[in-house]
């Protein structure tokens, strides 16, 4: 929003906590994503009917949602991740790799999650990700 302050306290998310969030999706740790997660936190996933593609909102549905993710594709991992925070926004940009378990068939997309901060976490986490068709494995 124009004129907010840029948060610059001790407890700001950094370019090392986008990082660290990353590496949480690689191991597919709930609980580690979690922590990351304010109480009110909102996930809005890269597809599903809504313009936000499927949103999932408080921290029990934001843990379905991406669970969701990991049964979707058991493989999957966010690779060649950039990352950058400004202010209480942040954006990391990933590829995304993984292999469908409805069909078997691949997908590797690039990516970005788009964040917004609150308190030293994440509040919402905005994910998109190219339209490129899936493949066989």
């Amino acid at each position: 929003m124009p004129g907010a302050p840029l948060n610059n306290s001790a407890d700001a998310v950094t370019v090392e906590t986008l990082a660290a969030f990353n590496a949480a999706w690689n191991r597919h740790d709930l609980d580690a994503l979690m922590s990351f997660m304010i109480d009110d936190c909102v996930f809005h996933a890269v597809a599903g009917p809504d313009e936000l593609g499927r949103s999932f909102v408080g921290p029990e549905a934001v843990r379905a949602g991406f669970a969701a993710a990991f049964t979707a594709c058991p493989d999957a991992q966010w690779t060649d991740g950039v990352h950058f925070v400004v202010g209480n926004r942040g954006v990391s940009e990933s590829t995304f790799r993984g292999t469908r378990a409805a069909d078997g068939q691949r997908i590797e997309a690039r990516m970005v999650d788009v964040f917004t901060f609150s308190g030293g976490k994440i509040a919402v986490k905005n994910a998109f990700r190219k339209d490129r068709p899936a493949f066989k494995a």
